[in-house]
């Protein structure tokens, strides 16, 4: 059973397409996650998804309800956890709770069962009546956690949950997802742009890339599509030779250049290396450096889109700069 259905989802933004016709549907209860650099579109269809931007043109239906006609309906039934802070900061973490419960019309005995359950699930029980503005990054995000999900929704939508906070704090709040998602019984849909939090979290990933979903399925499966190991040559001189010299070799699943570097798909890579370096030296041409490893989903983005998550993040950011020296001159 889908309990959110897409279908040719489309936004413009004075005809820029921000998200370009794009569809999926998310299972019951399934930790779903869309996965692309700034800029690619993810904040956009989630504000579209939660009813707070209307879409250009598709078809959106949400816990059973279409997000076009049952605005109100929708929002009963969702949670939301922003990218930006929203938390009142000079409430305590208990009162943040009561007011967003009392948003829904919950009684005074609900809430009351209800903000205890939450912050026993995000063990915040012991800060409960602490000042917000004293709380450290981690328990602000948990407490927001908390507070999406204090009126039981059936889905849970979260952008970019960790993004700012250290390695530690990050996967602790993995966990908390992860524990809503199991014992909450709740769907959850969450963008992120790291690569980590997308493979340990989700049963399903969707990749997007400027406005478009360029590979959809689970983490292992689409790693499955590199197939074998990765072995990347950094080469000093002459790629384009090299790639000749090894196209026709069949043990050679996939090539892929990427700036100075040459990344082979193949199976038993460790194998194969000598072989590798030994027709480069016969052609002339220098290797710097070789790895390998196992297919990454940085690999998978790669593989989809000719650049790394950290070059579309940079051309994003290059963008809006652009953006913004435009609105000056005006």
């Amino acid at each position: 059973m889908f309990t959110i259905k897409v279908e040719n989802l489309t936004k413009e933004f004075n005809g820029v397409r921000a998200v370009n016709s794009i569809s999926f549907n998310v299972n019951d209860v399934e930790l779903f996650g869309i996965l692309g650099p700034n800029g690619a579109g993810k904040t956009t269809t989630i504000n579209m998804l939660t009813t707070l931007l209307k879409p250009t043109s598709g078809y959106v239906e949400v816990a059973g309800y279409d997000i076009s006609n049952n605005k109100d309906e929708v929002r009963r039934h969702i949670g939301v956890v922003f990218q930006e802070p929203s938390l009142d900061i000079n409430l305590t973490g208990k009162e943040n709770l009561e007011f967003h419960a009392m948003m829904y019309k919950m009684d005074k005995d609900e809430r009351e069962k209800r903000i205890k359950e939450v912050l026993e699930l995000v063990e915040l029980t012991e800060k409960a009546d602490v000042i917000v503005e004293n709380y450290s990054g981690g328990m602000k995000r948990r407490l927001e956690l908390a507070r999406g999900f204090i009126h039981k929704p059936k889905v849970l939508f979260l952008d970019e949950p960790t993004l700012g906070l250290d390695t530690q704090t990050r996967r602790h709040i993995w966990d908390y997802i992860k524990k809503l998602n199991r014992e909450g019984n709740v769907t959850i849909i969450l963008t992120t742009h790291y690569m980590d939090e997308a493979d340990y979290l989700c049963d399903r990933v969707a990749i997007i890339d400027n406005g478009k979903i360029v590979a959809m399925d689970t983490s292992d499966k689409l790693k499955d599509v590199l197939g074998g190991d990765i072995v990347s040559l950094e080469i000093k001189n002459d790629i384009d030779s090299l790639m000749n010299h090894l196209k026709d070799l069949k043990w050679i699943e996939s090539m892929k250049k990427h700036n100075n570097n040459l990344n082979l798909t193949m199976e038993r890579g460790e194998k194969r290396i000598p072989e590798l370096v030994s027709i480069a030296q016969r052609i002339g041409v220098d290797i710097d450096s070789v790895n390998l490893h196992k297919p990454s989903l940085e690999d998978v983005f790669l593989y989809f889109t000719g650049k790394t998550i950290r070059e579309q993040d940079g051309n994003q950011r290059e963008r809006n700069r652009e953006i913004m020296r435009r609105r000056v001159k005006k």
